[in-house]
């Protein structure tokens, strides 16, 4: 493990980076921040990837391998309601999910790897914008991260305040799920609410849809994989005397696999239009994918559970841990080359009822695990890219 000093740099980094929290592709100070503490450490850097990304790669040895580890850098448009001396400084912005510790961890793996030089092959490092909103993977994929720097895997962490502190969870295959997003618009006749016989009424109609969109989860699919389809909106052109003409649904769903994220779609789709039809409605169905699902390669999973037990031991590593029902634009990278995605336990005490959650206006990350997550990040490397006389 490091000593005292490497660990008071990482909480004084984070700390600089709580207090100039940035949301999705403002992260200007933040991305310059990073490639100062890079460029200082002796890494190649390039930034502007993807708007406001950051890049940096090391070099050592021979070795062909190159290997990606990705922190995101952007906050929610949040108030923050702590009050200590390092709360955010900027209005509406607050980092309420972490990312503030997981740009430190990466700057921390980066001077380990950096000063250890115990690999052989290039590391790129991979500081990416806008995570919260789900646009900047694929700003960055778009922007030819994968042509101008090559990976032949990728890895990624995210702090989870539920999960025992210093613990690491993984599992093969789909670890978060995708979100997609629906709007279903049922375009009817109004009539006066006192002659309904005279219209065709869209609020019965959704009332049918919703209904019958939640057999897609209880009829349609394995009881054993998890989904969730939410209608969480709906608006009228009604008042309260006249049977409205148009109504609209809105909602997401959630899912952890492409073939059921698709059947969903589809099945949605099928559900909508049909009862349209059958009442003499017509429907516009719209359905946009936001996040994939983050679906972790099984080789990739066995080398991030490996470094894991070295770096926490054995005992705190779960290799099968549940899948979580929230979205991660991870997914993107690992939808082009493989890799693995992993949480990192960042519990406070023993009761789960007593922690702030992520997306809380009090959450702040836990300090305690900045030197794991960089020992982890640094030891999957050096798994990775062994030197060849270890």
């Amino acid at each position: 493990m490091c000593d005292k000093t490497f660990e008071e740099q990482l909480k004084e980094w984070r700390k600089y980076l709580h207090t100039n929290a940035e949301s999705a592709f403002e992260e200007k100070v933040t991305a310059a921040f990073v490639a100062e503490k890079l460029r200082e450490m002796g890494l190649e850097v390039h930034e502007n990837v993807g708007i406001t990304g950051v890049v940096g790669s090391l070099t050592v040895g021979d070795g062909k391998e190159v290997i990606g580890l990705r922190a995101d850098m952007d906050a929610i448009q949040m108030e923050e309601q702590n009050d200590f001396s390092y709360k955010s400084k900027n209005p509406q912005r607050m980092h309420a999910c972490g990312h503030d510790g997981h740009t430190t961890t990466l700057l921390g793996a980066a001077k380990l790897l950096s000063e250890r030089r115990d690999f052989n092959g290039t590391v790129r490092f991979i500081f990416q914008p806008a995570e919260e909103p789900g646009k900047g993977a694929n700003a960055m994929l778009e922007d030819g991260l994968l042509q101008r720097f090559p990976m032949n895997e990728i890895y990624g962490l995210h702090n989870m305040v539920q999960v025992e502190k210093g613990t690491i969870h993984t599992r093969a295959g789909g670890i978060m799920a995708s979100e997609d997003n629906f709007v279903i618009t049922i375009k009817a006749k109004g009539s006066h609410a006192s002659t309904p016989h005279l219209g065709i009424d869209p609020l019965v109609i959704a009332s049918e849809i919703i209904l019958g969109l939640q057999t897609i989860v209880s009829r349609n699919m394995n009881p054993l994989l998890p989904a969730v389809i939410s209608c969480t909106e709906m608006f009228t052109d009604g008042v309260r005397n006249a049977i409205p003409t148009t109504v609209v649904i809105k909602g997401d769903t959630r899912s952890c696999d492409p073939v059921i994220q698709k059947l969903i779609e589809d099945r949605m789709r099928s559900i909508s239009e049909g009862i349209c039809h059958m009442h003499g409605a017509d429907c516009i169905f719209e359905y946009t994918h936001e996040f994939a699902p983050t679906y972790n390669w099984e080789k990739c999973v066995n080398t991030a559970v490996e470094a894991a037990k070295k770096v926490v031991g054995e005992e705190n590593v779960v290799s099968n841990c549940e899948p979580l029902m929230g979205s991660e634009d991870f997914g993107a990278f690992l939808n082009e080359i493989p890799g693995c995605f992993v949480f990192l336990g960042g519990a406070k005490s023993e009761d789960p009822k007593k922690e702030i959650p992520l997306h809380n206006s009090l959450y702040d990350y836990n300090e305690d695990i900045l030197v794991t997550g960089a020992e982890y990040f640094a030891e999957l490397i050096r798994t990775r890219l062994p030197v060849d006389n270890e």
